[in-house]
């Protein structure tokens, strides 16, 4: 490990060379915990998954990330820094069902708040901010909705304006949670597409994700989580019946991985 203290702050520079490493993390609701002594190491440029059970703590986990839940113990680091220091760094796509969509506001509105970090709160969005926000509607296919109210959206055009907006803050590290949940096929290609491309360019994604027949195909890195994490590295890896049986349990009957389905019996 590697620490710098920094001089005249108790901030310390921990882990630099990974996109996020929590450490020690436990959380409880109730003083039941929901996350206990969670390590977790994800390095920069990888689409990473995190799957796992109901209750296993998934959006939980995203959500201590970023502080929006307290921590009963351990410590997070994005980039080697608290949160606090690497928010505009940092980009969020929450659970549609945790989102007010009856809030009076078009598609464009709600894409152009991607800025306001960069722009802060004194300060009026204009053309450039505008330009922006038009310009990542069009990228998820949908700039003609962009005077449209949000409440008027169909399930997978809301997701994609949320997508927009965190596109619009050009950020480092990407997380979201479950975005491809209740959409249809169409707009799911479209999010695979545009994950991967922030990989691709560099960026580091970390997706809350429900459905372990797609991660082989969409992710490269893997986290399987069970209020504890079970594994963690490369799909490749970590994409195995035993890991999945340990995270799941009697709720899943069989997982079939390429070297242990019916063929490779056979």
């Amino acid at each position: 490990m590697f620490f710098r203290r920094e001089s005249g702050s108790d901030a310390r520079l921990h882990e630099p060379g990974l996109a996020l490493h929590v450490e020690d993390l436990t959380v409880s609701y109730h003083a039941r915990p929901v996350l206990w002594d969670i390590d977790l190491d994800v390095p920069p440029g990888v689409m990473a998954a995190i799957v796992g059970p109901n209750g296993a703590g998934k959006s939980t986990l995203i959500k201590a990330v970023l502080e929006l839940v307290p921590k009963t113990a351990g410590h997070v680091r994005v980039f080697g820094q608290p949160y606090a220091r690497t928010r505009r760094r940092v980009a969020y796509v929450p659970q549609r069902s945790s989102v007010d969509w009856d809030f009076p506001t078009t598609a464009l509105d709600v894409v152009m708040m991607g800025r306001y970090g960069h722009l802060g709160w004194l300060r009026r969005p204009g053309r450039d901010t505008r330009e922006r926000a038009m310009a990542a509607l069009r990228q998820m296919g949908i700039d003609d909705l962009a005077e449209r109210q949000i409440s008027q959206l169909s399930g997978g055009q809301q997701q994609r304006v949320f997508l927009a907006r965190a596109l619009v803050q050009e950020a480092d590290l990407y997380l979201l949670d479950e975005p491809m949940a209740g959409v249809d096929a169409t707009t799911e290609r479209a999010i695979v597409a545009l994950l991967q491309g922030l990989r691709d360019r560099g960026r580091t994604v970390i997706v809350v994700h429900h459905d372990l027949q797609t991660v082989r195909r969409y992710y490269d890195w893997m986290v399987i989580l069970n209020v504890r994490v079970i594994a963690q590295g490369p799909v490749a890896e970590v994409h195995t019946a035993a890991n999945l049986r340990r995270a799941y349990g009697g709720q899943i009957a069989l997982i079939e991985t390429p070297a242990e389905g019916p063929a490779a019996a056979g």
